[in-house]
């Protein structure tokens, strides 16, 4: 049997409106305000999960 590492990840998604001058700057209001934790996602904002398996590398420790 092999050994595998399932990399799990978890999708959170929350959607707010704000108004600016351009898109960038609409990116950057949010983004400042997540930084200052004014969003806080949780459960609730959950969307979905991903698994991924990779076979688990081991190291050869051995000379010829």
């Amino acid at each position: 049997m092999k050994t595998y590492q399932v990399t799990i990840t978890e999708k959170l998604q929350i959607t707010v409106e704000v108004e600016a001058h351009d898109r960038t700057e609409a990116e950057c209001l949010v983004e400042e305000r997540w930084n200052d934790q004014e969003f806080i996602l949780d459960a609730e904002h959950f969307t979905g999960a991903t698994f991924k398996a990779e076979p688990l590398q081991r190291e050869c420790d051995y000379e010829r």
